[in-house]
């Protein structure tokens, strides 16, 4: 029901805009966010947007470098990732509550839908 793309590999430094698509149902009043997770470490949080109010939240390893921005007409959120780091390097996932309760935004645990992952790998 959600489809993670725009992954792929780029310098560190670099950009690159992940799109993470619903099919099957709208999710245009959910609470959604990414999460990402590299290898042998625990799923994290990246960043997560209101449906309601637009007010967004980062992780601040990427505040002031990702943009989470929504387009409910399109049933899609977008995660802008700009000044890339090797750090930076995991697999991203996109994921939805079942409302638009913000309540820890940041555990991965709150969140039932979830899309399949794209590969985001920053070379140095």
């Amino acid at each position: 029901q959600l489809q993670a793309s725009g992954g792929g590999l780029v310098q560190a430094g670099g950009s690159l805009r992940l799109s993470c698509e619903a099919s099957g149902r709208t999710f245009s009043k959910n609470f959604m966010g990414w999460f990402r997770q590299a290898p042998g470490k625990e799923r994290e949080f990246v960043a997560a947007i209101s449906w309601s109010s637009g007010r967004t939240y980062y992780a601040d390893s990427v505040k002031g470098r990702f943009i989470i921005s929504r387009d409910n007409a399109k049933n899609t959120v977008y995660l802008q990732m700009n000044s890339l780091k090797p750090e930076d390097t995991a697999v991203y996932y996109c994921a939805a509550k079942t409302s638009d309760y913000s309540a820890y935004y940041y555990s991965w645990l709150e969140y039932s839908y979830w899309g399949q992952g794209t590969q985001v790998t920053v070379s140095s």
